[in-house]
């Protein structure tokens, strides 16, 4: 059985090609469906996001999509909404919800950029301390479905993305632990589901994927729904993982 992806970005955000040529890779590989997931419209940063203009073209554009393919693939309206995103939810048949960044001292800080501006970012707000950055991102991420009603929760731990050799931080760290726990009690509490994420993995920034072994056994001991996603921004790599 040829598996689906639901993590998908395009080229209305930071993806490599359209949503056609999308369809048209899963098509070849025989997908039964396929999911987009453009990323929301965040107004203090909109360097990787859909734009206000574009989001609307990407709804018009996936649901003529579905049309234009029915029967040869299901094609289902995504969007992976960011936890500072005001934009509406409605209109979509599915929500992934992340966190990308922290807010501190009124200023939107990025998780995920790279690995030199996350410890830039530590070091001017938090004084060195990698921990209390991550409490700070864990209790967004613990608010997730509060915030977005989300049917998926993105990449539970992507604070982890420049740190697989534990050069930043320590992960078995009580404090860490501990954060990462309650944000994880509460989430158990909800319907959303959990994606096993291969992004990082496929852009050679880890070798294995979101979440950590520990959170990983922590879900599957809980009965938790878990779906594995490639997080695909290049077509080549639509079913990274799965």
């Amino acid at each position: 059985m040829i598996p689906s992806n639901y993590h998908t970005h395009t080229d209305f955000c930071d993806g490599s090609d359209s949503p056609e040529d999308i369809v048209l890779e899963a098509v070849r590989l025989g997908c039964p469906e396929i999911g987009f997931s453009g990323h929301s419209y965040t107004a203090f940063d909109e360097s990787w996001c859909m734009s206000k203009q574009g989001t609307a073209e990407y709804k018009l554009c996936v649901n003529r999509l579905k049309e234009k393919y029915a029967g040869q693939i299901k094609i289902l309206l995504g969007v992976e909404q960011d936890y500072f995103s005001n934009e509406p939810c409605d209109g979509y048949d599915y929500v992934i919800g992340s966190v990308h960044y922290v807010k501190k001292d009124g200023k939107y800080l990025p998780v995920d950029e790279s690995r030199e501006i996350q410890r830039a970012i530590v070091k001017e707000y938090y004084g060195g301390d990698f921990y209390a950055f991550a409490e700070d991102y864990f209790a967004l991420v613990g608010d997730i479905w509060n915030k977005t009603g989300c049917d998926i929760v993105g990449h539970f731990d992507l604070i982890e993305k420049f740190n697989e050799s534990g050069e930043l931080f320590d992960n078995t760290h009580p404090r860490y632990r501990a954060a990462a726990d309650s944000a994880l009690d509460k989430l158990l509490k909800t319907p959303a589901a959990f994606e096993i994420n291969y992004g990082a993995v496929a852009r050679g920034l880890r070798s294995s994927p979101y979440p950590d072994k520990r959170i990983l056994e922590r879900l599957k001991g809980a009965g938790a729904r878990l779906i594995k996603t490639s997080d695909c921004h290049d077509k080549r790599q639509l079913l990274f993982g799965l």
